[in-house]
């Protein structure tokens, strides 16, 4: 649930600190208090869509920082945060946002820096907002079947996913299909353009990490006189008359004839020993390389002139010499496969045909399952409406399958469009009225009818959905009378399920609150600025009347109000 929010500077919020408490918590107040700019600062926090014109004016930024408490331990949003390395330790998850003047934003949780994505990804596993836009979205029939298969959990779930791993293979395999496929002018022209790059690098006989050998090669010859010079002194300074060598040899001999005669030069005498013969050695190796350096002008021009040439294929070929040759590989693996063009295409045609096999078994698989849930839905959508006051309408929901060409593969004798989540088409039916067709519920639903459609759809996704709060922002639009109540028992049964936070007109939602939050709007020192009360029992009475009457609050208003809490009481007792 989301417990603690915190807004600074943001939109006509000075700052402003809430807490909130479970079950259903219901915000009311006069229109342009700031009602909606609290679930706007909600939706920025997980993730939303951030504009400059959110920061209060004469701000450098917007600050928005929300606490969540997850009550259950197999909560999504835990196994989300592991994917992207965020620990979460005593159940809590702290997500920030900040927003600039400039339209930058920065986002953390718990204290790690991450992106928007990252913060989106988080927050969906964290809040659910339902407002008008959510109509707009279930009139869009490419949403139905994205909720169907919501309402269908994990078992379609876990079958799309093997649909998905084999429809990958088959997408794979049908692009390189057509790509054997192309019109025998491109594949001579990209035959031609294979073999001259081939031929190219073979001609070149390059050797893995041969650039990096002839730059060393040329930094001594570039160097030599430095290196001679070094190796020079260097033997100097160990072997000759009155040398580093003659000196330790001296010492050796003094340590080696009292040695014998006390036991405890030993080891000393050893050290030096060792010394002598190792500096020996080194000193006979610096007159080997002494002997063998030679200076080669001609050699460089020669690792200058290869050098080029490995950099000129580099350019067009790869950033090493390794990638030259891996670029190489692949060429001569492309002009085999042209060169056989026949017997690969009927290698990949029969891999194709196989593979379209176990995808329609797959598809078909999926489809049933839909179908099996999409009954369910019906029977459940039916007794939702039922609820709201809608029982002579008719739900359904319309199967199709997505038409294809002449390419797609058959099913039951007709062309069949397979895409990543399968080939069926879904849209939502209704009839409001008996005796009339089924026909979209685009065509079909009013406004009012859309809120009680959304609000059975949440009160059903709900039981099956781990997120931790639902914000409703103003779904009752268009309703009133007997299905106002219908709409407020219905918030109250989903709050039961999950923390719901419901921003409502109606005096029957707010009647049914566990927490009421009044906000308005006052001016201060020429600046307007919204404040948040958590109302108490006699104030709510007064904010219901308002809710109900308007501006003038009278007795009779009061006493509806009461009869409201007192109705809204006996509900509550009866659903717990």
């Amino acid at each position: 649930m989301l417990a603690e929010l915190s807004i600074k500077n943001f939109a006509i919020i000075e700052s402003l600190s809430l807490s909130f408490e479970k079950g259903l918590t219901v915000l009311t107040g006069e229109t342009g208090a700031g009602k909606s700019i609290i679930i706007d600062a909600i939706h920025l926090l997980i993730g939303g869509r951030g504009s400059a014109e959110f920061v209060r004016y004469g701000e450098a930024k917007a600050e928005i920082e929300g606490l969540f408490l997850l009550e259950q331990d197999d909560h999504p949003c835990y196994s989300k945060c592991a994917e992207l390395g965020i620990d979460i330790s005593d159940g809590m998850i702290v997500l920030r946002r900040e927003l600039t003047i400039n339209g930058k934003s920065v986002c953390r949780v718990n204290g790690k820096l991450v992106t928007i994505a990252a913060l989106r990804e988080i927050g969906a596993t964290l809040v659910d907002i339902h407002g008008q836009h959510e109509h707009q979205e279930l009139l869009d029939e490419s949403k139905h079947l994205h909720l169907l298969d919501e309402y269908g959990g994990d078992r379609i779930r876990d079958a799309l996913e093997e649909y998905g791993a084999l429809y990958a293979t088959y997408e794979r395999v049908k692009r390189q299909l057509q790509k054997l496929n192309e019109n025998e002018q491109q594949m001579a022209h990209r035959l031609d353009l294979l073999t001259f790059q081939l031929d190219e690098i073979q001609k070149a006989e390059l050797q893995i990490d041969e650039d990096e050998r002839l730059m060393e090669e040329r930094r001594k010859i570039v160097n030599f006189q430095k290196v001679y010079e070094a190796l020079q002194s260097s033997y100097e300074a160990l072997y000759g008359e009155q040398r580093g060598l003659d000196w330790i040899g001296l010492a050796m001999n003094h340590l080696d004839h009292v040695s014998e005669i006390d036991s405890s030069v030993k080891q000393a005498q050893e050290i030096v020993s060792n010394c002598y013969y190792l500096l020996e050695e080194v000193a006979h190796q610096l007159r080997e390389q002494l002997d063998q350096l030679e200076y080669d002008p001609l050699r460089l021009d020669e690792i200058e002139s290869r050098l080029n040439e490995i950099n000129h294929l580099k350019r067009k070929y790869g950033q090493t010499v390794r990638d030259i040759l891996e670029y190489a590989a692949k060429v001569e693996e492309e002009i085999e496969t042209i060169q056989h063009r026949d017997d690969h295409i009927h290698k990949l045609q029969t891999e194709l045909q196989s593979i379209t096999a176990d995808l329609l078994v797959e598809a078909k698989h999926i489809s049933e399952l839909r179908m099996q849930y999409a009954k369910q839905l019906i029977d459940d959508i039916h007794q939702e409406l039922k609820d709201l006051y809608m029982e002579k309408t008719t739900f359904d929901v319309v199967f199709r399958k997505r038409k294809g060409t002449y390419d797609d593969p058959l099913l039951d004798g007709a062309p069949v469009k397979l895409q990543a989540n399968g080939m069926d088409e879904v849209e939502f039916f209704i009839s409001t009225n008996p005796g009339e067709p089924l026909k979209p519920l685009a065509k079909v639903a009013s406004g009012g009818e859309l809120s009680r459609m959304m609000l059975a759809l949440k009160s059903i996704f709900s039981k099956h959905q781990g997120v931790t709060s639902i914000i409703f922002d103003e779904v009752d639009t268009g309703v009133s009378g007997r299905v106002a109540q219908a709409i407020a028992e219905k918030i109250y049964r989903v709050a039961r399920h999950s923390q719901v936070l419901c921003i409502s007109h109606l005096p029957q939602v707010a009647a049914m609150a566990d927490t009421h939050l009044f906000i308005a709007k006052e001016t201060k020192d020429g600046r307007t600025k919204t404040t948040v009360e958590a109302l108490n029992e006699q104030e709510k009475i007064n904010e219901i009347s308002r809710m109900i009457s308007g501006v003038e609050i009278t007795d009779l208003t009061k006493q509806h109000a009461r009869e409201l809490l007192q109705l809204a009481k006996k509900i509550k007792n009866e659903t717990t």
